[in-house]
């Protein structure tokens, strides 16, 4: 398959998401739920649990991400709850008044969550968690670029680190004690190398800090590389240390950590592959290993969220357009993936995949047809199926607490 595809444009991917997502059916393994999410504050319906009874007491939270400047997107935040044991997602409301909040962080206190605003001009929104659901919005700042798609929380808790899609660059704003967002206290622009094939700039994707908190890592699609820095956590700035390449045209996307936090798989949305890449905490070196099949066999796909089972047996791969799940064995204690099979989504244009804390779920946003998908996950197989779906406006990312 060629690694030359063009990119595929986000926002005429969501416009065609939203003429769905108005009223897609949606295939599943047993009835959708609709999650109506009114505004945050206003009565939620009553929900009833699989087999009529009410919302389980151990329910447990869900946040959801989507468009609000898309027709038939979100008008902020979901707010939502699930069953850990069945998997049924019930409806709680929306908090509006988050812009386009795509991907969402929580910090490592688990207070306050964070969301970009994937808008042009760019921003992140800080969120004081309540624990009777009273959810406060902070504050807002600007990421010094456009369409900011990803953001993660350095594990000391004091900084929020974003990637400017559009602009290619990645962003860093201090953590206040209350959670709120500090001034920008650095803005980086990959402007080498070049950008790949039918590319015109750079696109940052990704921003996350490595396992032994050592470094930061950037995926950047555009320009086919990963870079690595360190964080300065007395100024806040970044400082480069190096850049891997990818094959020319691969169209690196977002990157998912062994919990040896010596390997990691990447997916490459372009060339419909994943690598797997070793990672050197004395030097930050970052190391792409040959590109590997997805599965997907001659269906066009853009792979585009790898996850990793918390015992580190299994990874997952989610597939947009062949709309599956690449499932795959981890061996050589990280160092391997071997490739065991696809299982259908049920929906389509699964975009983000996410694990509740326990393993025991996981959960794919149907981003096209306007669903969520929720799967058991078998313990020692690893082993995928379905066992609820619930229809939600553009879900684009799901936080399973």
């Amino acid at each position: 398959m060629s690694s030359n595809r063009p990119l595929p444009a986000r926002r005429s991917l969501l416009a065609a998401a939203a003429a769905l997502a108005a009223g897609a059916a949606v295939s599943g393994p047993a009835a959708a739920r609709a999650l109506a999410f009114p505004p945050s504050g206003s009565p939620a319906p009553a929900p009833a649990a699989a087999g009529g009874g009410p919302r389980p007491p151990a329910a447990r939270p869900l946040f959801l991400g989507t468009y609000t400047s898309q027709p038939g997107g979100g008008t902020g935040i979901g707010l939502a709850s699930y069953d850990p044991v069945s998997g049924e997602i019930f409806p709680g409301g929306t908090l509006s008044g988050v812009a386009d909040p795509s991907f969402l962080a929580l910090s490592p206190c688990g207070r306050t969550l964070y969301a970009v605003n994937e808008r042009r001009p760019g921003g992140v929104t800080a969120i004081a968690l309540g624990e009777d659901g009273g959810h406060e919005i902070l504050n807002s700042r600007d990421t010094g670029g456009d369409a900011p798609c990803h953001l993660s929380v350095h594990p000391g808790g004091r900084f929020l680190l974003s990637a400017n899609y559009t602009s290619g660059s990645v962003a860093v704003h201090p953590i206040g004690e209350d959670g709120s967002l500090g001034e920008r206290t650095d803005l980086v622009e990959h402007s080498s190398p070049p950008p790949g094939p039918g590319q015109q700039g750079p696109h940052a994707h990704q921003i996350l800090t490595t396992p032994d908190g050592g470094h930061v890592l950037a995926v950047d699609l555009g320009n086919d590389s990963v870079y690595t820095y360190r964080l300065d956590e007395s100024a806040g700035t970044l400082a480069q240390v190096s850049v891997a390449a990818l094959p020319p045209g691969a169209g690196p996307r977002a990157l998912a950590f062994h919990p040896s936090g010596r390997y990691a798989y990447l997916a490459n949305e372009l060339s419909d592959t994943v690598s797997v890449c070793a990672y050197d905490p004395d030097t930050g070196r970052f190391t792409p290993g040959a590109p590997q099949p997805t599965g997907t066999g001659g269906v066009t796909s853009y792979p585009a969220q790898p996850l990793v089972s918390h015992d580190g047996a299994h990874a997952y791969l989610s597939n947009r357009g062949h709309n599956s799940v690449s499932h795959y064995a981890v061996e050589d204690e990280g160092a391997s993936l071997r490739l065991l099979g696809t299982v259908p989504v049920g929906g389509d244009w699964p975009r983000h995949l996410a694990l509740s804390p326990d393993g025991a779920l996981m959960f794919a946003c149907n981003q096209r047809s306007g669903a969520v998908t929720v799967f058991s996950v078998a313990p020692g197989t690893g082993d995928l199926s379905p066992v609820a779906t619930a229809t939600a406006p553009i879900p684009v990312f799901a936080l399973p607490l």
